[in-house]
């Protein structure tokens, strides 16, 4: 994947954000399961007017309430295996037995309109991404601790015994990953967490290359 085509130009500021010219940015963010990473970047997508959710796709059968094209693309394997042969995906991983990936499209699309994308994906997606697009701003969420993770998992009360003890174990080496991440925030208030990550975005957008047209005053 070439990141030529992905760098994001607007000039239209996000709210929240510094007015003035702003690089649209790719914004990825990645946690262990219950660690309130999907409520968060639900917050954030109402925050800021020109921060977008990226909706990946994904094998994983529909859970009560979600909706077609909201909360994900739900294709069968034979699709999703279709879309990797015809290079269609800019990452995708195999999590919890069933198959997630974004689009190439969803950025392609997101760079010609000039928009901050947010990513909501797993470690291994990440990766992918940092590698071909380092311009990218990653973040992990960590939950305050093991203990009140599995309690989170347990409260949620759609996974088996079994399925919470494979995701406490998968935590662990998803947790081993987060010090490759630029940010790092610890959900234990939601409401802290979240005004830490709406600064990490704000800030993002003051750096000063960003910030360069605004250096040209008359």
């Amino acid at each position: 994947m070439s990141t030529s085509n992905l760098e994001h130009r607007t000039s239209n500021a996000p709210a929240n954000s510094p007015a003035g010219d702003s690089p649209g940015l790719l914004f990825v963010v990645s946690a262990p399961s219950g660690a309130g990473k999907t409520s968060l970047c639900r917050e954030l997508i109402d925050r800021f007017g020109n921060l977008r959710q990226s909706v990946s796709f994904t094998t994983r059968p529909r859970r009560a309430g979600e909706v077609e094209g909201v909360d994900y693309h739900f294709v069968d394997s034979e699709t999703f295996s279709g879309m990797i042969e015809q290079q269609r995906l800019a990452e995708w991983a195999e999590v919890h037995g069933n198959y997630y990936g974004t689009s190439l499209q969803t950025l392609e699309q997101a760079a010609h309109e000039g928009v901050d994308l947010l990513l909501d994906i797993d470690c291994q997606g990440a990766a992918q991404l940092k590698r071909n697009y380092p311009g990218g701003v990653f973040i992990f969420i960590l939950p305050p601790s093991f203990p009140e993770l599995e309690r989170r998992l347990r409260g949620r009360e759609t996974d088996s015994d079994e399925v919470i003890a494979r995701r406490l174990k998968n935590s662990e080496r998803e947790i081993a990953e987060a010090r490759k991440y630029d940010y790092l925030v610890v959900n234990d208030d939601f409401n802290v967490a979240l005004d830490q990550l709406c600064a990490i975005i704000t800030a993002e957008h003051c750096r000063t290359e960003r910030m360069q047209p605004c250096l040209n005053i008359t």
